[in-house]
């Protein structure tokens, strides 16, 4: 059920306000709404009465937020982006069906991206948009319906599908693994090791997992696997990379593996979303879609290593 209507005041109400509130001028205000600057007064002060608050200090020429009004003015803000992003999905996919998904990026660019001709071919009418985000968010201030999450399995408001798992292997350019000799697990100790700030102990455990003793772990970092590995090619260092998503370059030899000890990540690659937009149709397409493509490349995989031992 909605508010009662004195909580709802009117769109033209609401965005004189908020672009009052974001120049700090009326002036400007009523330039970038096109119109007058009285208009644009009016308009915040009958948004005002409705609401019973005072939203601005009014000093001689000039307008500065109340503590209540700067609260405010963010909080529409957002509602009014939100309003402005649902229009325009309706109005590139007039027949319903969008689907917002945020991606891991090197995630949603390697792995995703080249199998959604597929999805959208078999679900004609249903549009996807992609967000890049790297850690997880709460669903309910941004309009996104689901998102691909690597890690534990948690996510506050959130339930989590499972998808898929990972192996990670130390990966450099041919030329940085010759002039360093590299071949031995413990011999990675002796060069530069490049970190992504959201796994920022995966190389402890690497080193853990196969028997190497050290005291501390440094080296270059970054956010997103795509760096980190195109600094591997460039001979920056090794990088710790999903093999899955980087076998291009290991199958051209611009990356090759440091050794042959791989490792199982311990988080996993989850569908999240809230209970909310479970329902949903889209998602429920896409849902039964990923789970199919993972389902068919892991049995792909099966049958590649059952032949190689033949």
């Amino acid at each position: 059920m909605l508010p009662a209507r004195r909580f709802l005041p009117s769109l033209s109400l609401l965005a004189a306000f908020e672009a009052a509130a974001r120049t700090g001028s009326i002036t400007a205000a009523a330039r970038e709404l096109d119109l007058t600057q009285s208009a644009v007064s009016r308009q915040i002060k009958a948004l005002e009465n409705q609401l019973g608050v005072e939203l601005f200090l009014r000093e001689r020429q000039t307008i500065r937020l109340t503590v209540a009004g700067d609260g405010y003015a963010r909080e529409i803000r957002e509602a009014l982006r939100r309003i402005s992003s649902a229009s325009l999905n309706l109005r590139a996919n007039p027949n319903g069906g969008t689907l917002n998904l945020a991606v891991l990026p090197t995630f949603g660019a390697r792995w995703l991206a080249p199998r959604l001709a597929h999805f959208l071919a078999a679900n004609p009418g249903i549009t996807v948009n992609l967000i890049t985000r790297l850690s997880p968010f709460d669903f309910r201030l941004d309009s996104i319906d689901a998102a691909i999450h690597f890690g534990l399995p948690v996510w506050p408001g959130a339930d989590l599908t499972p998808l898929m798992g990972e192996t990670t292997i130390p990966a450099c350019s041919p030329e940085f693994k010759a002039m360093h000799r590299l071949e031995t697990p413990a011999d990675i100790l002796d060069v530069p090791l490049l970190h992504l700030t959201t796994r920022p102990d995966a190389w402890e455990k690497w080193l853990s997992a196969n028997g190497v003793a050290f005291e501390s772990v440094h080296g270059m970092l970054f956010d997103q696997f795509a760096a980190a590995s195109q600094a591997a090619i460039g001979g920056l260092g090794v990088a710790l990379l999903p093999a899955f998503l980087f076998r291009e370059e290991l199958v051209r030899g611009d990356l090759v593996p440091v050794t042959d000890q791989e490792m199982e990540s311990e988080g996993r690659y989850y569908l999240a979303f809230t209970r909310e937009r479970a329902s949903y149709l889209p998602l429920v397409a896409f849902r039964n879609w990923i789970l199919d493509e993972v389902a068919r490349e892991q049995a792909t995989a099966v049958q590649s290593r059952q032949a190689k031992r033949v």
